[in-house]
């Protein structure tokens, strides 16, 4: 069988997770070829990340070590969010499992049956990784107990798949692509032609060119639902600054007046950024205001963005498919953007045509990614939608604007009934919604009444084991700062 030629145009995060996913999955069924230009940067800000990426690296066979040691990773338990709910309040999205699920029911009807009882234990305390997250600890625990995900830098995770994938045979090229090339009859993309002559031919196109799209939309023009009715905010400001402390477990989300602030701890340095709305902040005043909230010397000259949030109409149109930036985009306020790129990988790999390429692949990829996209999207919208803040216009644009039917369904009945039910392998879990949605202040009018089942010392007694669970674990964990420079191997002052 002739190798299907697959051409891989741009590199960064998108380009490289692509050609290491391909290159080691399909072998010598596949002749890969990647093109990007030294010339071009990267956006390179997606350094916080969910734990699907622990099981796409495992899938690849990566060593979880040697990976975070090459890419300066440190452990993500969740994010803390501050400001968000009002003006001086934070809560916290941990990736753990809260207390103990009933197969009828969350642990969240049993923790506000417990409310009515008298029982005023934050619904935090039953969570492992919340906690430890607070205390600043980590640890691998039996079984996979925790979950977490990586802070990481993006530009070193390239370079190191970048290795792999050409140790299992992709080839890369360099040069700054000129044109697209389409076949006149069926309209598909032919060829890529670089500036210097050179052509590259292919069956298969993967658009990793980032905002620009220079196949899926300026060759294909596909088409892009813009969704900045529901997330406003349009323009990011990304800065690296030295560590001044010890790293710990989790992502900040700082709401400001007229958006969100991002503090990321890695092992060599902290990712800072602030994602704003134009149209109540200039260019200017969110540099100011990013620069006056940030520890530790700066180390890089501030990366503006302009972005629009949305989708792309199709992200696989004809022989080319959108993966990363190319297919759209959401601001990373719940680390989504590199989880979207593996969704997207992952999927095209489980769809690789034998041959031709076939319609109905086309359609349900289509179908599958514009609903991972809209799930995130209602996610993200949750956080501005419900909030006490009323305090700018920014927000009383948010707390007054219409949302999706889908979100509005959520919130009405969990607000009703306590419940959450996650849809076709919906990426946030029952607890990554009830978390934030009590987080910005949606508290349940009512909870199952499987809950009033236990007799009281029954409620009491499986409460107090389940905290005094987690309290134990955690007090068995060692500093995160430690841990991480004891397990990659690297001088201590290197993981501070």
């Amino acid at each position: 069988m002739t190798p299907l030629r697959i051409v891989i145009a741009g590199g960064g995060t998108a380009g490289w997770m692509a050609a290491a996913a391909i290159a080691r999955s399909m072998g010598r069924t596949v002749d890969l070829t990647l093109v990007e230009s030294e010339q071009i940067g990267t956006i390179g800000v997606g350094e916080s990340t969910i734990p699907p990426l622990v099981g796409y690296n495992r899938l690849l066979g990566i060593n979880e070590a040697e990976f975070m040691r090459e890419t300066s990773a440190t452990f993500k338990l969740g994010i803390m969010f501050d400001n968000w709910k009002d003006v001086g309040e934070s809560y916290f999205h941990s990736f753990g499992m809260t207390g103990k699920d009933h197969w009828s029911a969350g642990f969240q009807h049993f923790w506000l049956h417990g409310l009515t009882k008298g029982h005023a234990q934050s619904y935090d305390d039953y969570c492992l990784e919340l906690i430890a997250a607070r205390e600043g600890k980590f640890a691998h625990l039996p079984g996979d107990q925790a979950n977490y995900a990586y802070h990481l830098d993006s530009g070193l995770y390239a370079k190191f798949l970048r290795r792999m994938a050409e140790a299992d045979g992709a080839k890369r090229v360099e040069g700054k692509i000129g044109s697209v090339n389409l076949n006149p009859e069926s309209g598909d993309i032919a060829s890529l032609t670089l500036d210097a002559g050179q052509k590259i031919e292919g069956d298969l196109f993967v658009d990793c060119t980032g905002f620009r799209a220079l196949l899926i939309e300026g060759a294909l023009h596909v088409g892009y639902d813009d969704w900045t009715h529901y997330l406003p905010c349009d323009s990011a400001i990304a800065i690296q600054t030295e560590s001044v402390g010890l790293p710990v477990p989790f992502t900040r989300a700082m709401a400001h007046d007229a958006g969100w602030q991002w503090r990321i701890p890695l092992q060599h340095r902290v990712g800072n950024g602030i994602v704003y709305c134009s149209r109540y902040l200039d260019k200017d005043a969110a540099l100011e205001r990013l620069l006056g909230n940030i520890e530790g010397k700066t180390l890089v000259q501030p990366n503006f963005l302009r972005f629009a949030a949305g989708a792309r109409r199709k992200q696989w149109h004809k022989n080319c498919v959108a993966v990363g930036l190319s297919g759209g985009f959401m601001e990373p306020l719940e680390s989504t953007s590199i989880h979207l790129i593996q969704r997207a990988v992952i999927r095209l790999i489980r769809m690789m045509p034998g041959g031709k390429v076939s319609a109905r692949d086309i359609a349900e990829f289509n179908d599958q990614q514009f609903q991972d996209m809209e799930q995130i999207r209602d996610f993200l919208i949750l956080h501005y939608k419900a909030t006490n803040r009323r305090d700018s216009p920014f927000w009383r644009q948010c707390a007054s604007m219409e949302i999706p039917d889908s979100l509005a369904q959520k919130i009405e009945l969990f607000r009703e009934t306590g419940r959450v039910f996650r849809r076709n392998e919906e990426l946030f879990a029952e607890n990554s919604w009830v978390q934030v949605m009590m987080g910005q202040g949606i508290m349940p009018q009512s909870y199952h009444p499987v809950a009033a089942k236990l007799t009281d010392d029954e409620l009491i007694k499986l409460l107090a084991l389940l905290r005094d669970n987690v309290a134990k674990s955690v007090a068995s964990m060692p500093r995160h700062g430690d841990y991480v420079a004891q397990y990659c191997g690297v001088k201590r002052d290197q993981a501070a």
